[in-house]
């Protein structure tokens, strides 16, 4: 049996795989990629004082789909909104730009302004477990009340034995248990080790801007779980339409119905693919986007940022397909208390005339975000039934940015 291993704020739980490399890759900063915006120290959503990220990544098996037993290609990604230790609700809202997913506990998000306890990612079939699992770590970790509804958001992990749902209780413990705060993990970790993304391997991503406004600085940082088909561009390149040799192929028969179509791994069928069936397939899969920020908003105003969300998908070329779930939850840690029983209530608001730069920092750190996520995937992932996925390769990128006068 498979132990952990807690390594750099990941747990880690492999067993016999293959397929994956696992070293992390330049971000697309340090290609020289020429992103707008000043990020701040992490260029993560953890730039945002007192936010913290953890990741259980759970791989295991290769080779053909025994369902329930796998290969497993899968786990969890937790975010802690404020320190450890620290209940303090955060004001908070949500906004469904294609509903083909689910995040639990919107509901209470959506009437109150408030989001309670941490937010978890995960697969489709692994919501229900991760969630049980965050009320009783809550309560194990000294958290008192009546009820809650913990904040669970997915993405389907094409790449793994998703029916077997393999996440457990302890997968999620370890995630939260191994939330901290300084540089976050990318790529093929967490609630993002079996996603696609754009035709390329996906999974998690994070980016910061620090912004100006009424003479104060603020952070905005975004953690994304990208899992969503589109026409990939990059500041404006198309760096899909120049990167067309790397097109998912597999090394077995695909047992499962709805992949049959992928081509095999071979150069004879690499000049005789299926681009319409590859097109309608485009439009799967889905992405969750969380933002968070120390500037002081309210609800509604979290809800126009989180609106946001979606310009910076377009500009990469989503069009939030019909079987995409593009979920957005975007909370601030400023107003302190403001959840409180106790006393009445003190809030400080950016005035709505002053909210532009937290739009643009929205919009920009979103985009780097999901750059990031498929450029610290591995260079080859192969999951179930031989399913083979290539990561972002970021010297290409170069040359594209390059080729259309984006980069010198």
């Amino acid at each position: 049996m498979p132990t952990f291993q807690l390594l750099a704020g990941t747990t880690l739980l492999l067993a016999g795989v293959s397929g994956c490399l696992w070293a992390q890759n330049p971000r697309g900063r340090a290609l020289g990629i020429p992103f707008d915006g000043t990020p701040g120290p992490q260029n993560a959503i953890t730039d945002v004082a007192g936010v913290a990220v953890g990741h259980t990544t759970v791989v295991s098996g290769e080779g053909r789909l025994i369902p329930g037993q796998g290969p497993v290609r899968t786990g969890v990604t937790a975010i802690l909104p404020r320190p450890r230790g620290n209940w303090d609700f955060v004001m908070a809202a949500t906004f469904n730009q294609n509903g083909n997913g689910d995040m639990t506990g919107v509901n209470w998000i959506e009437e109150s302004g408030f989001l309670e306890g941490p937010i978890l990612l995960t697969g489709t079939h692994s919501v229900g477990v991760v969630r049980d699992a965050a009320i009783h770590w809550q309560i194990a970790r000294g958290r008192e009340f009546v009820f809650t509804y913990p904040i669970v958001a997915e993405t389907f992990d094409s790449m793994n034995d998703a029916n077997g749902q393999h996440v457990t209780r302890e997968h999620a413990w370890a995630a939260l248990d191994a939330a901290k705060t300084g540089a976050v993990e990318e790529g093929a970790v967490g609630g993002g080790t079996g996603m696609k993304c754009n035709g390329f391997k996906g999974g998690i991503g994070t980016s910061s801007r620090v912004i100006h406004v009424g003479g104060k600085s603020y952070t905005v940082g975004v953690l994304v779980q990208c899992n969503y088909g589109g026409d990939l561009h990059i500041l404006g390149v198309p760096v899909g339409r120049e990167i067309t040799d790397l097109r998912s192929c597999t090394t077995l028969p695909q047992t499962r119905p709805w992949l049959r179509w992928v081509p095999a791994c071979t150069s004879a069928q690499a000049g005789s693919r299926d681009t319409a069936r590859e097109a309608a397939d485009a439009g799967r899969g889905s992405i969750i986007v969380v933002v968070a920020t120390d500037a002081p908003l309210l609800a509604h105003q979290l809800k126009r940022i989180a609106r946001r969300v979606g310009m910076g998908l377009g500009k990469l070329g989503s069009w939030a397909g019909n079987g995409s779930g593009d979920l957005f939850l975007a909370f601030s840690t400023a107003n302190a208390g403001a959840g409180g029983a106790e006393q009445m209530a003190k809030l400080e608001m950016v005035p709505n005339d002053w909210i532009d730069p937290v739009f643009r920092a929205t919009i920009d750190a979103t985009e780097e975000a999901v750059v990031n996520a498929m450029l610290a995937a591995p260079r080859v992932t192969t999951g179930v039934d031989g399913l083979r996925v290539f990561g972002l390769p970021g010297p290409r990128v170069v040359e594209a940015m390059k080729k259309y006068g984006r980069m010198r």
